[in-house]
């Protein structure tokens, strides 16, 4: 397969809830996280819900990485995706299950690509421990 991009999904369970429901702590932790692999923002747009949660995107460049939050279950669904070779998804992800104290994260790999999409490893959270 001609792999264009690697898109890392987290299930992010018994996380602070606390910081899932903190608009601003979660905008500037993506922003980081961005930061952590060199991706390139170039758009964004949070929203905080009421009575709790948050929803999160950012565009880079490379593609986006997003955030929607479940604060009332510990939860966040997550999801990074880098076209190209030259940013690391994996840092990304390690720091934003850092970031989100969470204590049981769920990562799932898929190669995307020209001749469909391959799912690298169902059990990839050894990536971020």
């Amino acid at each position: 397969m001609d792999v264009l991009g690697t898109h890392l999904l987290l299930e992010l369970r018994d996380c602070d809830p606390q910081l899932l429901d903190d608009l601003a702590y979660i905008r500037r932790e993506l922003l980081r996280a961005a930061d952590t692999v060199d991706a390139q923002v170039v758009g964004e747009s949070f929203h905080q819900f009421t009575p709790q949660g948050v929803t999160g995107i950012l565009s880079i460049a490379e593609s986006h990485i997003s955030i929607h939050t479940w604060p009332e279950h510990a939860y966040a669904a997550a999801d990074i995706f880098t076209c190209g070779n030259q940013t690391m998804p994996e840092r990304a992800a390690a720091y934003i299950v850092a970031a989100l104290r969470c204590q049981n994260p769920e990562i799932t790999q898929i190669q995307r690509g020209l001749n469909g999409a391959f799912v690298a490893d169902p059990q990839a959270a050894q990536l971020v421990r």
